[in-house]
């Protein structure tokens, strides 16, 4: 029975499987801090459930819904997890960290490196950067449609393990040392339109960007909404993964990738959603998720051999 249950699934699955049991410990825990704890517990081993039997159904029946299911739930629960941080995070803590990110960027560089940037602004670059900061998941979505496409099954299942193991690696830094960000601490978040401009599309995708992170339009207090996830910086660290992953296995969208990325990792800063020491962090957090993801999926793929014996 019990190599019936770990057969099937993809390592994909078993990292967010094992991702979920360490938020419910987390919830378990911290439960006097945590009011919606024993639901959050209740929806995380409901996930891990179907996560079980869609694998074990997808090899024993497959078929293209539930294989299409399979290979693609990543992508509205990396999100829904991420929503699941912002739950959790500041009733663990109890405040912010930017005081020692602000401290380490001076003590570093001498200056407070977004409030540097600002003379370089100018409302055309505002517009470049902030559509391709924007841009993040749809880069992911489209990497993963060119394997899908393709149906390089085996790559898209390697893909999907670097994206999923990728992003918790960045949750863990969120949970551990949660931080809002330059736009509140350093910046008037209030008046950014007005501080840096862009052409046509900025503001629009500012808000966008801003729902993201749970903060809704025109709120009195937008700090006490966002999300704490300025360290590290999970698009920086990200956008490093895929732009190695495309790259390492010559996808054709590696070059769009690779230019939007750049972009994106500059847009970090200039758009002041990052201080610098959240940067650096990212690319450390990065070359670790480039560096131990393979040997991971390697491990399982040959313990799923083993049990299949």
């Amino acid at each position: 029975m019990f190599k019936k249950i770990l057969s099937p699934l993809h390592p994909h699955d078993v990292a967010v499987v094992s991702f979920a049991v360490f938020l419910s410990l987390l919830n378990l825990i911290f439960q006097a801090s945590i009011p919606p704890w024993d639901v959050l517990i209740l929806v995380n081993g409901l996930v891990s459930l179907g996560i079980i039997a869609l694998a074990y159904f997808d090899e024993r029946r497959p078929g293209l819904f539930l294989r299409f299911v399979h290979l693609w739930y990543l992508a509205p629960l990396i999100f829904l997890t991420f929503k699941e941080l912002y739950l959790m995070i500041s009733p663990i803590h109890g405040r912010d960290y930017d005081d020692l990110l602000i401290a380490a960027d001076r003590w570093l560089f001498g200056v407070d490196p977004t409030v540097w940037l600002a003379q370089f602004a100018h409302p055309a670059l505002t517009e470049v950067l902030q559509i391709a900061y924007a841009s993040f998941y749809f880069l992911f979505l489209l990497a993963g449609y060119e394997l899908y496409r393709k149906k390089d099954i085996p790559t898209y299942t390697l893909f999907a393990f670097f994206v999923v193991y990728g992003f918790y690696l960045s949750y863990i830094g969120y949970l551990f040392f949660p931080a809002v960000g330059p736009r509140f601490t350093l910046h008037n978040f209030d008046t950014l339109n007005e501080e840096l401009p862009g052409l046509l599309l900025t503001n629009v995708l500012r808000d966008f960007v801003n729902l993201g992170e749970s903060i809704p339009l025109d709120v009195p207090h937008p700090i006490a909404f966002a999300q704490r996830d300025a360290f590290p910086s999970g698009h920086a660290m990200m956008m490093l993964v895929l732009m190695y992953f495309t790259a390492r296995y010559q996808m054709k969208t590696s070059i769009f990738v690779f230019i939007m990325g750049t972009l994106l990792i500059i847009g970090t800063m200039y758009l002041r959603y990052h201080y610098l020491i959240d940067l650096i962090a990212g690319i450390l957090f990065a070359i670790l998720c480039i560096w131990t993801a393979p040997m991971l999926y390697e491990q399982w793929q040959r313990l799923r051999l083993k049990l299949r014996g």
